[in-house]
């Protein structure tokens, strides 16, 4: 919002006009601000060259409703904006908004739940064991197996984790690997951890059909079954599984506008009110593929399952229907993509003030969904398992050796020695390669694939990995060894096609003249 309004303020040019034969200085004309903010919104890689006009129009009523802009007689708060010859002008107060600002301290690490401190009651067996820096004595204690010498120990158990204490496990290496993808010092920017519910977040990992849809436990918070069959109906078309075929033209836009209207309904979108700023913050990653996707994986991870099955259930049908070539269009003057776009994307991303970019951002991120929507709307595999390893070692049992007030889990010291920097970059370069050649040689000796999807997966690896490509096809000799070409045998030609069948000899007759 402030950024495009600093920009709108800087870009606009503004001068002298006369309107009923009085002069005015320092404005413009609604239709020269459209022209000027609409060059200004498709520049920028916020928005792209996708926004429309009419958009544009949009976002100046929403300007001139919040008193960015105002009339030449300092009119504003409505939004009657028009592309027209109205005049208009700068006020002279910022229109800016306050934005929350970087905490000035270092970065935050968010805190993991301590469960270090014995409850009342407990025995000494069963206190958890605090590690400290391990000393000669202690060193020699923890080894003397391998000299011969085996010293007392005994088996610590660590305290049990209750369900309460794995949910808060979940929600702060989540909201941790969330804050590192998006680059943020502190997740306060853009989210109020106390909204975050932890139930939530192992509810949507572990709840999931073989499909990965959430299954939700309260199953009064299921979509009416006549919604259901009515989605499924124009995901699967012409298959429509739960209703009979239809029997009048114009069946399935009838049936999509009963869809529409069931979503517009709702009073919050499927995204809330509370994540808002953290999905918009994704906008900026989407240049990023990878960590855009990972970034809305994490996000959606924190939304009640029941929000979480709607969306997974209506971006998968958005999506088939965009590439459904038999389902009927569903307008006649918008594409069917774009009218999957404009119909569902306020239910799905809006902010409670509805104002700001609300319509532009929604667009654009609901499009970068149903492109990647198998991948977003599943559970992240890397922060599971690692969670999981997390929660394992917390319960795992200890050995405590007699006079030594550590465990046994801490890795032995480790000693490091100076390399040079030829060997480093040799170890650097070895190291990321010889993984990526196994799995060129992996590609290349696999004979379960056609050999077009294995020049294909070919063309892949060499457009990412072109050295490690070169390194083992360091000719083109080389390369077609792999790919012998097949000569095809002509069938033969029969010598009597080529001839003319016999013909006998006819005698002319002369004519002299």
């Amino acid at each position: 919002w402030n950024e495009i309004i600093e920009l709108f303020r800087a870009g606009m040019p503004v001068r002298r006009h006369r309107c009923r034969f009085k002069s005015y200085e320092r404005c413009f004309k609604a239709s020269e601000a459209v022209d000027c903010l609409h060059e200004l919104l498709g520049s920028n890689q916020n928005f792209g060259p996708e926004v429309t006009r009419d958009q544009t129009v949009k976002l100046l009523k929403k300007f001139l409703k919040n008193h960015v802009i105002e009339d030449i007689k300092g009119r504003w708060g409505k939004e009657d904006f028009q592309d027209d010859g109205h005049l208009y002008r700068f006020p002279p107060s910022s229109p800016l908004k306050s934005y929350p600002k970087k905490p000035s301290c270092g970065k935050e690490v968010i805190k993991f739940p301590d469960w270090n401190e014995p409850k009342a009651g407990t025995s000494q067996e069963h206190i958890p064991v605090k590690s400290v820096t391990m000393n000669s004595e202690m060193w020699y204690k923890r080894h003397s197996i391998a000299i011969g010498e085996v010293p007392a120990c005994k088996l610590v158990f660590r305290r049990e984790l209750t369900q309460t204490n794995i949910e808060e496990i979940w929600k702060s290496m989540t909201l941790s690997r969330l804050q590192k993808v998006l680059g943020l010092d502190s997740l306060d920017e853009v989210l109020d951890a106390k909204l975050v519910n932890s139930k939530y977040i192992v509810q949507n990992a572990y709840n999931v059909n073989k499909q990965g849809i959430v299954t939700l436990e309260d199953k009064s918070k299921e979509l009416p079954h006549w919604i259901l069959s009515a989605m499924k109906c124009l995901a699967n078309w012409p298959s429509c599984s739960d209703l009979k075929q239809p029997t009048y033209a114009g069946f399935e836009r009838d049936v999509f506008k009963t869809i529409v209207d069931y979503f517009d309904q709702m009073k919050e979108p499927l995204l809330t009110f509370h994540f808002f700023d953290v999905f918009v913050s994704v906008l900026g990653l989407l240049q990023k593929h990878s960590k855009a996707v990972e970034a809305l994986q994490i996000s959606c991870l924190l939304l009640p399952p029941e929000n979480r099955k709607r969306l997974q259930l209506l971006v998968r049908m958005m999506a088939r229907i965009s590439v459904n070539k038999d389902l009927p269009p569903l307008s006649e003057s918008v594409r069917t993509r774009t009218l999957m776009v404009q119909a569902f994307s306020r239910c799905i991303l809006c902010s409670k003030d509805e104002i700001d970019l609300d319509e532009l951002l929604a667009v654009k991120l609901v499009s970068f969904l149903m492109d990647n929507y198998q991948e977003i709307l599943s559970v992240p595999s890397a922060l599971k398992s690692s969670i999981e390893d997390h929660v394992v070692h917390l319960q795992r049992v200890q050995i405590k050796y007699a006079g030594a007030d550590t465990d046994a889990t801490f890795p032995p010291p480790s000693f490091c020695h100076q390399m040079s920097t030829d060997e480093f970059e040799y170890q650097r370069a070895t190291g990321s390669q010889e993984p990526l050649a196994a799995l060129l040689e992996e590609i290349i000796m696999n004979k379960e694939i056609s050999m077009k999807d294995k020049k294909k997966k070919l063309k892949q690896f060499q457009k990412s990995y072109p050295e490690v490509y070169r390194i083992r096809f360091p000719t083109p000799e080389m390369e077609a060894v792999l790919f012998p070409e097949k000569t095809k045998q002509k069938p033969p030609i029969l010598l009597w096609a080529l001839k003319k069948p016999f013909q006998p000899f006819h005698r002319t007759r002369s004519f002299r003249m």
